[in-house]
């Protein structure tokens, strides 16, 4: 039961890191033909699709994955600074 189980998670994280890697190159697309509105969408969706082991709580985690939630979370707002100037909001 617990091979099954380990399987399980094993497939998991491969499709979210899939899954999260394939929405972070669609936010990069969309940033450099100046979509950005949907460039920061799609970089927003990447993060439900958490690239690391799920069931390993915050506290628990490498700093490493911390950091990089982390920085994601500042480009993201980054870009959305950027389409606020540029739409002028």
């Amino acid at each position: 039961m617990q091979a099954n189980n380990q399987s399980t998670k094993s497939l998991s994280v491969k499709v979210n890191r899939f899954m999260y890697g394939a929405f972070v190159l669609m936010s990069l697309y969309f940033y450099l033909t100046g979509s950005y509105q949907d460039a920061m969408s799609n970089l927003g969706i990447a993060l439900i699709f958490d690239p690391f082991d799920q069931t390993v709580r915050w506290d628990n985690r490498p700093r490493w994955q911390r950091a990089w939630l982390i920085i994601h979370l500042m480009v993201l707002a980054g870009i959305g600074l950027v389409y606020w100037k540029t739409v002028g909001a």
